[in-house]
């Protein structure tokens, strides 16, 4: 059956072999990583952001997500620890002169190289196309090469001038151990806010809540001790020493003796108060002479 014309058949052709695993070239995997956005699979377009495991985003895509989580969405895996705009940071790049990017090969005729990058450092002018290590710092936003940051040891950057440690740098897009060590760090920063957080809290908690007025003992008057001093001679003294009684009786006597005294004088204050009388009609202000008075005034006139 078959081979007619003296054809030959071949081994592969009769037998079927295990697959050959299929090796991703490693040009492209860069350029998807480096010139697309994580979430959307888009091109990257200005703004751009960077989470704290480093990877790239369309500020536009995140936001998307952020407002509708319900939505199926391809890569979600890579957005799971985001959890609000707080933990995103807008970068500062610095576009690369060399590249044209669509314009220069709109008809397809053209050679594109892919290794070009869109952006550049602005220290050591390396193109961020994946071939170099890349950083950005979380205080600011701005992108720098580790080569740069390696070379011009500061604590100062070197673009705007804000000062940041060593626990600010970032890495974009940096291998698996280096994901894990940022998510580490990322876990250790969240616990040490939340611990910030109920702090204040207990804080604003004990500030906020009334405090227990103190019932304070009203001492009697140095003119009470005094006279009755004087009434009974040297019995006062024998008094003033055995009678804690006796204390106690006479701040009793004194606390009726201040509010009513209080009482009075209010009463004093109201009647000597002309303008607190003129409030009612039966001051003289408000009672009307002979002339403005009408004859007689009837709610029911019986006059027929």
């Amino acid at each position: 059956m078959g081979c007619d014309g003296g054809t030959i058949p071949k081994r592969h052709e009769l037998v079927k072999g295990p697959k050959k695993v299929e090796k991703v070239d490693k040009s492209a995997e860069l350029a998807a990583k480096w010139k697309y956005c994580a979430l959307s699979q888009e091109k990257l377009r200005r703004p751009i952001v960077a989470c704290d495991l480093g990877r790239l985003f369309n500020k536009d895509a995140v936001i998307e997500y952020l407002l509708d989580k319900t939505a199926e969405r391809p890569n979600t895996e890579a957005v799971a620890h985001i959890r609000g705009i707080k933990d995103i940071k807008e970068l500062n790049l610095i576009d690369n002169p060399e590249w044209e990017g669509e314009r220069r090969n709109a008809k397809g005729d053209r050679y594109e190289d892919i290794n070009c990058g869109m952006f550049i450092c602005p220290v050591v002018g390396l193109e961020m196309n994946g071939k170099h290590r890349f950083c950005y710092l979380q205080t600011c936003g701005c992108v720098f090469s580790d080569r740069a940051l390696k070379e011009v040891k500061t604590e100062i950057c070197h673009k705007c001038g804000d000062p940041f440690k060593e626990e600010d740098i970032v890495v974009l897009n940096g291998t698996k151990e280096e994901a894990e060590k940022l998510k580490e760090r990322m876990e250790e920063r969240r616990a040490t806010a939340k611990t910030k957080k109920s702090k204040k809290r207990k804080a604003t908690e004990t500030a906020s809540a009334p405090s227990e007025p103190k019932e304070e003992t009203p001492s009697p008057p140095a003119d009470v001790e005094e006279g009755s001093s004087l009434q009974n001679g040297g019995e006062g003294s024998q008094s003033a020493v055995s009678g804690p009684s006796g204390s106690s009786s006479s701040s009793k006597d004194t606390k009726p003796s201040t509010t009513s005294a209080n009482k009075r004088t209010i009463q004093q204050m109201k009647e000597k108060s002309e303008a607190f009388k003129s409030l009612f009609t039966t001051h003289s202000s408000a009672k009307r002479t002979k002339a403005q008075t009408s004859n007689w005034v009837t709610h029911t006139p019986y006059h027929f």
